[in-house]
């Protein structure tokens, strides 16, 4: 197979699809930990996501509340959604936040890529989201406000 390779400006060879690693099977794979975490990220990402666990959600809510008066709304009734509450939106926080991070690296490799195989396309730009500052962003993105009003 033919190793297709273009040298962009900040001087990183990018390898075409074909000829990645990945592609080839030689990609690392990472610690068997790291793999279980992903998979359990992207399931409980994909659960959390469903209407039908909204619903449930709603339901525990709607529980706790008529079973007040059966619990006098004690200090152990008003733990219980607290506690519950806390631990799950902490959890949530980092399962949510790694499931946001491969999005958007698979979305930036997808792109990565569009722009690679097209010529007229600055290569610059593949790693604009780890090499540019805000200001260089903001000045690329009204660049091509500009060439779309053309």
């Amino acid at each position: 197979m033919k190793t297709n390779t273009q040298t962009c400006t900040h001087k990183k060879t990018v390898a075409s699809h074909p000829a990645s690693a990945h592609a080839n099977g030689n990609g690392n794979h990472g610690h068997p930990l790291m793999k279980l975490f992903r998979r359990i990220a992207q399931f409980i990402g994909k659960i959390v996501g469903a209407p039908w666990c909204f619903l449930l959600a709603c339901l525990f809510v709607f529980t706790w509340f008529v079973t007040g008066p059966i619990f006098n709304y004690s200090n152990t009734w008003q733990l219980v959604i607290n506690t519950s509450t806390t631990i799950v939106t902490f959890l949530m926080v980092f399962l949510l936040q790694n499931t946001q991070n491969r999005d958007t690296k698979a979305m930036h490799l997808k792109l990565d890529e569009l722009i690679f195989v097209h010529r007229r396309a600055r290569n610059i730009l593949l790693e604009a989201e780890d090499e540019f500052d805000d200001d260089e962003i903001k000045h690329e993105s009204e660049e091509f406000k500009h060439k779309r009003q053309l």
